[in-house]
């Protein structure tokens, strides 16, 4: 269940959500605290509503297909002077339906309205079908 106020955000060179899963098990995607972040520029200005059970929302090869919950935002110091937001998220990653999006910069807000339901339960488990064949799935309609 999506809270009011989610980000969506391209990943980046991930060829499916398994890819995802091991980028964000790997040290260099995850803070002191073991958990795993995303680093950006910006600070979300509505970070309260963000803070109140949102989630972001991954979309990988052209389809949304994952989200994780947004746990907390800290502030990121690289030792250049500029101030970051880490975007300090749940391990677990949740698998919704298959939803197009176009590219885009940097991230989004998306309204819980916006938001793809998540799989089923049953669904969970079930192997990924190639990024593409999502896409094409997604297009028509079938989730």
């Amino acid at each position: 269940m999506a809270a009011n106020l989610n980000l969506i955000k391209l990943s980046v060179g991930t060829e499916a959500v398994e890819d995802l899963i091991r980028w964000q098990a790997s040290t260099r995607a995850q803070g002191a605290d073991g958990l795993p972040r995303h680093v950006t520029r910006m600070w979300p200005r509505r970070a309260d509503e963000l803070l109140d059970g949102g989630s972001i929302f991954w979309v990988i090869k052209g389809v949304v297909l994952a989200r994780q919950r947004i746990l907390r935002l800290d502030e990121v110091d690289r030792g250049d002077g500029i101030a970051r937001c880490g975007i300090v998220l749940d391990p677990k990653l949740i698998r919704v339906e298959a939803t197009p999006k176009r590219a885009f910069q940097g991230w989004r807000y998306l309204p819980g309205s916006d938001a793809p339901s998540d799989l089923s339960a049953a669904r969970h488990h079930e192997d990924s079908l190639p990024p593409e064949l999502q896409s094409a799935l997604a297009e028509i309609g079938v989730r």
